[in-house]
């Protein structure tokens, strides 16, 4: 080695932008990363003694990005499908009670008969509704939208 500059070959060796040819060994995680990430055999970091550090340049973005208004993207999850439950309504029961249902027992629900019936998707109160009967299948008539408010500080 007389007089000339040996070229770095310690993997995790990082270069520093303040002088040249000066080694950072205190930046090991990066150098490892980098290192792991590398092609190249062990021994050739690929950096040499006149490298020099410079700015990543990027593009210029798009003026136009971003800007479409939302009911123009809504097509994109229109065939998503939700949980859609009827809630007819719920009680609390002792495990005892549970423990002794059986043929013919009655639960008591917590709503009168007659009164809506919850109209949850994805376990977010949406609408109230009566219950029909379609070919011989239970539905439900939608009769309220819950306001956009309301749902917001539900359960």
């Amino acid at each position: 080695m007389s007089g000339e500059n040996p070229s770095i070959t310690a993997q995790g060796a990082n270069m520093t932008d303040q002088q040249p040819g000066v080694v950072d060994h205190g930046a090991e995680t990066a150098g490892q990363e980098a290192g792991a990430r590398s092609a190249k055999p062990a021994g050739e970091t690929g950096i040499t003694s006149g490298s020099q550090a410079r700015p990543v340049e990027f593009g210029a973005l798009d003026s136009g990005a971003g800007k479409e208004e939302p009911a123009g993207r809504i097509d994109l999850i229109m065939d998503l499908p939700l949980p859609v439950t009827v809630e007819l309504g719920r009680t609390s029961m002792l495990i005892r009670d549970i423990l002794g249902l059986g043929p013919g027992s009655v639960v008591e629900l917590d709503r009168v008969a007659g009164e809506p019936v919850d109209i949850l998707v994805n376990g977010k109160l949406i609408a109230k509704g009566e219950v029909v009967v379609v070919d011989e299948n239970f539905g439900v008539r939608v009769v309220d939208i819950v306001a956009p408010g309301e749902r917001v500080t539900q359960r």
